[in-house]
């Protein structure tokens, strides 16, 4: 298969301090790139084609990454080790200081990754997956996997067959294949992990509000049947229990912080102090204010 991928970019404050590395095999290619990142340099990527990020050092700390906008103004997170980055999905970065990295992209034609991935967990499962990101900061052997692709990106020894092999194992440990989040649970209730993938995403203070149909495709379901079987997981819906998330937040940032109500409300994205006051005074029996006091006095 003759593929190279098309990709919209521009940046800005980020500068190659390498020559650029790649080879074209069978439906994909592999591109290294070694770099610098000023303080506030930003980038926006668009392919129709899924790709795949693999950083040879920890961005964590210093790069931002968002789906949604560029302003960073909500819904944004640290850029993980590896990325999975679905056809026709936008992405904004922002770097906080300057550092170098080295990373490596997968470019791949969509009919390759279905191909590879079809004969061993079937043609929905597959498509699924496909539309579904990833990211994983522990990448372990996904690194291991990818460090082995840059040798025969630098110095090619092997036949062809060799790196695609390689990359169809990073596939196949970095995209989200597993079984129970793309048929509905047969107990109509939502499994231990899907659970756990909402909690996750619920835990970052930046994510902590989402639609419902968000949430559904967190965990590979339709909107109806996630509402359905989510209250009979949880007894709540969605959104009263996701509000009550936000408010475990505010009791952090109460506890753990200096900061006002007003600036605790705008974190977490409620319309103004009052709401916060309301909701909370609903869910924990108090006003925020009278709740921190009484933390102080424990």
């Amino acid at each position: 298969m003759g593929f190279w991928h098309s990709m919209d970019w521009h940046t800005e404050g980020i500068r190659v301090v390498a020559p650029v590395k790649w080879r074209q095999f069978d439906g994909l290619v592999s591109v290294l790139w070694e770099a610098e990142s000023q303080a506030g340099a930003k980038g926006y990527y668009l392919s129709n084609d899924p790709r795949i990020m693999i950083f040879f050092n920890d961005v964590s700390p210093h790069v931002r990454l968002s789906n949604s906008d560029g302003e960073f103004r909500q819904h944004y997170r640290p850029m993980a080790r590896a990325v999975y980055v679905p056809p026709g999905m936008p992405m904004w970065t922002t770097s906080g200081a300057t550092h170098r990295f080295s990373h490596l992209n997968v470019h791949l034609h969509k009919d390759k990754l279905l191909k590879y991935l079809a004969p061993s967990v079937g043609a929905s499962v597959a498509m699924t997956a496909l539309r579904r990101p990833a990211e994983v900061q522990d990448v372990g052997a996904i690194e291991t996997l990818a460090r082995l692709v840059v040798d025969e990106v630098a110095s090619p020894s092997r036949h062809e067959v060799y790196g695609e092999n390689l990359v169809g194992s990073i596939v196949a440990g970095l995209l989200d294949i597993s079984r129970e989040n793309v048929e509905a649970p047969p107990s109509g209730r939502l499994t231990q992990a899907q659970m756990n993938k909402l909690v996750a995403r619920m835990d970052r203070p930046a994510d902590c509000r989402l639609t419902v149909a968000e949430m559904a495709d967190i965990v590979g379901l339709s909107e109806s049947w996630f509402t359905n079987v989510f209250k009979q997981t949880t007894g709540k819906t969605p959104l009263q229990w996701q509000l009550g998330k936000r408010i475990d937040h505010a009791k952090r940032l109460l506890a753990e912080s200096d900061l006002a109500v007003a600036d605790i409300a705008a974190q977490l994205d409620f319309s103004d102090q009052a709401h916060l006051t309301k909701v909370f005074r609903q869910i924990a029996g108090d006003t925020p204010a009278a709740w921190r006091r009484s933390q102080l006095h424990r």
